[in-house]
């Protein structure tokens, strides 16, 4: 485990993250050849729709490795998508990661995205490295782009490196720590590279972001700063690089690399780095989870002595081998054709095969340690999220939260016989997707599948075609709106009932509001009664029926994603009442008691970033205004004006058309989901009217 880096590459649309693998997986000997992304050749973009579009979809995995001062490492990577449609994928894989390297636009900086998987690294607590790639191109500003990591994302970034030249006079880079100038080889595509003193016109410059560098690790250990202040020449490159190696881990500094990817520089350092600054297994503290037997917490250490705790982060389909669980082992190991429990489904479940994972290619492996990645096949019943664990020993992990669904369209079959294929696709794609949602409208009966954009969906619709062989009508987009209730009501509800001669009975009084904590979503379901009034298993059906009839909203069928609800009293027959009594009783409380605590429609609001020319900049902001944004903040970012605003999603269709338009092609735009918030009252009217008339295409 010492030996093992599991890393993602994660960065904003078009910043290379994918050319950077492609290269890693070249200098490590995996490819014999470079894949090139505009190709559509690259070994880790393997779908169809990735290749066309020159955009990553899906994160992909691979393994490989590294040799570093005569030591062997290996390196699971994953590269993550830079679409903030396919923001899931990062998601859940920096849930399991142990590091990250954060690829930036030596141009284009630190971009929308670029912040939104910083703040996911930081949710998990990821340490990282940054690599400014693209520094051959034409506006590349390495030492810009360290500013705004620092005032953008709030970051201590620390170059390890500076540049030799920059755009079409980049040759290579200065190794601060040790002093020497490295120039990539271009008659080998950078296969090799040189070491060479610095050039004299850069020392001056290099000496002064030395002691920058020195500074910094210096003053997160006392021991270090007492003996360089006695005598820093004293300090040898490994000790300083010790302790630089437990700054990163404890994210107090980000090691700034930087290179190009495209042209062959910077790659293999970036790999020296990786083994170097970024964390083994062993550097993650344990892993904490709950005992589902007796609920208490406990924790696995990252040894294959220990009992099985592994995660299961990602599903797909695989039409040669069926089912692929991604798992990432914590404690204790995986056999292929050995047992796990599953304490989501309460079930022992047969591994049939192990595989090491290459992009979409398998390697067959006998057994998985911890501190590992891997693909698992044989289980038919797991969704992303859930544990494998020893069944003498059980733990359930944290489980992966992922955002709610913001855009859907209606969809059918265009042959009728192909009904039953649809909804067998649509729901292998629900289990590979958990931000991919699909549900029946009660009003025209109609199928609408939700996703995070116009784009996630239109890729969902060409698998349909193109995997699953089901053409498809479908609808316009629509938006994903949500309901909520405003002030507290106390409601008591009665269900009496004579069927076939058996009379039901379920009575229950109920306290409903709006959920304590904001920033939570879901039930929260407060038993405030003791068991005489009524039995557990009639308060779990209780709060079972609250839980399913948050998917119908009162106002127009939209889900109720924040509710809070006291169960204060209730009332019972010993020979009348059973739990199926309990959930309709709940059912028809919530529909009942919703309409009176003042509900209200939520829409979706996103961030938007528009880069435009100058000339143009009074055009984008009126239409802006037009479509109700709140505009947050203008700058001048490259040499062009970038507008920052939140606005409703629903005035945002075809908006890349428009601003086109505006502009003479000349601007563009990034969007991504924010919030939910009230819709105003002029406009929910008029809204809701439409909403619960009959969906058409």
């Amino acid at each position: 485990m010492e030996h093992t880096r599991n890393i993602g590459i994660m960065a904003h649309i078009d910043a290379g993250k994918t050319t950077t693998t492609e290269r890693i997986l070249y200098y490590t000997g995996v490819n014999y050849k470079m894949g090139e992304v505009h190709d559509g050749a690259a070994t880790m973009d393997w779908m169809q729709q990735e290749q066309e579009r020159g955009i990553t979809i899906t994160s992909a995995s691979t393994s490989t490795y590294w040799k570093f001062k005569n030591e062997k490492y290996k390196i699971n990577i994953i590269d993550t998508p830079g679409h903030v449609d396919f923001t899931v994928e990062v998601e859940r894989s920096l849930r399991v990661l142990d590091g990250a390297v954060a690829v930036f636009c030596a141009v284009g900086g630190v971009e929308p995205q670029s912040e939104t998987v910083w703040r996911q690294a930081d949710k998990y607590k990821v340490p990282r490295i940054a690599f400014i790639n693209k520094m051959d191109r034409i506006g590349a500003d390495y030492f810009k782009v360290l500013r705004e990591i620092k005032e953008k994302l709030g970051a201590e970034p620390v170059p390890f490196q500076i540049p030799i030249g920059s755009e079409s006079d980049f040759k290579g880079v200065i190794n601060l720590i040790e002093r020497k100038a490295l120039i990539w080889n271009e008659e080998n595509k950078g296969l090799t590279y040189t070491i060479n003193e610095i050039p004299e016109e850069l020392k001056e410059q290099a000496e002064e972001w030395r002691e920058n560098l020195v500074e910094a690790v210096i003053e997160q250990d006392e021991e270090l700063m007492e003996q360089f202040f006695e005598d820093r020449d004293k300090i040898s490159v490994e000790e300083f690089m010790t302790v630089a190696r437990q700054t990163v881990l404890d994210r107090k500094i980000i090691p700034v690399l930087c290179g190009t990817a495209l042209k062959n520089k910077g790659i293999q350092k970036l790999l020296d780095t990786i083994t170097e600054l970024l964390p083994s297994p062993l550097d993650i503290p344990p892993v904490n989870g709950i005992n589902p037997k007796n609920k208490e917490k406990v924790e696995r250490k990252p040894s294959a002595k220990e009992p099985l705790a592994a995660l299961v982060f990602k599903i797909a389909a695989n039409k040669f081998i069926g089912k692929l669980a991604y798992v990432r082992v914590y404690s204790g190991k995986l056999i292929a054709g050995g047992h796990v429990y599953n304490p989501h489904t309460k079930k022992r479940i047969r591994i049939s095969h192990l595989y090491q994972m290459h992009a979409n290619k398998q390697i067959p492996l006998k057994e998985v340690l911890a501190g590992d990645i891997c693909g698992v096949v044989g289980f038919k019943d797991i969704h992303t999220g859930n544990t494998l664990t020893a069944e003498h020993k059980q733990i359930v992990l944290e489980s992966i939260s992922f955002p709610e669904p913001v855009i859907g369209i209606v969809i059918e079959p265009r042959a009728q016989k192909d009904i039953d294929k649809l909804n067998m696709a649509l729901s292998k794609l629900a289990e590979e997707d958990p931000t991919f949602k699909i549900k029946l409208d009660i009003n025209s009966g109609q199928t609408i599948i939700s996703g995070m954009g116009e784009l996630h969906l239109e890729i969902l619709v060409d698998r349909l075609k193109r995997e699953f062989g089901v053409e498809c009508n479908q609808g316009r987009p629509q938006v994903e709106y949500k309901e909520a209730i405003t002030s507290t009501i106390k409601h008591q509800e009665i269900f009496e009932r004579q069927k076939g001669g058996k009379r039901k009975f379920a009575d229950i009084t109920v306290k409903i509001s709006p959920i304590d904590d904001n920033k939570k979503t879901g039930l929260q379901f407060v038993d405030d009664i003791n068991n005489d009034v009524l039995p557990e298993e009639y308060k779990q059906a209780v709060k079972r029926g609250f839980e399913k009839a948050m998917y119908n909203g009162p106002i127009a069928s939209y889900q109720v994603d924040n509710l809070k609800v006291v169960l204060i009293d209730g009332s019972y027959s010993d020979t009348d009442s059973d739990a199926l009594s309990f959930e309709i009783v709940a059912n028809t409380a919530f529909r009942n008691a919703t309409k009176k605590a003042n509900p209200v429609l939520m829409e979706p609001i996103m961030y938007i970033e528009v880069l435009t020319p100058d000339e143009s900049i009074g055009e984008v902001m009126s239409d802006l205004n037009k479509k109700r944004a709140k505009i947050q903040d203008t700058t001048e970012k490259n040499s062009v004006q970038s507008i920052k605003a939140y606005v409703p999603l629903s005035t945002m269709f075809g908006y890349i058309t428009t601003l086109r338009t505006l502009t003479s092609g000349r601007a563009s735009s990034t969007m991504e989901f924010l919030r939910y918030e009230e819709v105003p009252s002029n406009i929910a009217t008029e809204l809701i009217e439409r909403l619960t008339g009959k969906i058409i295409f």
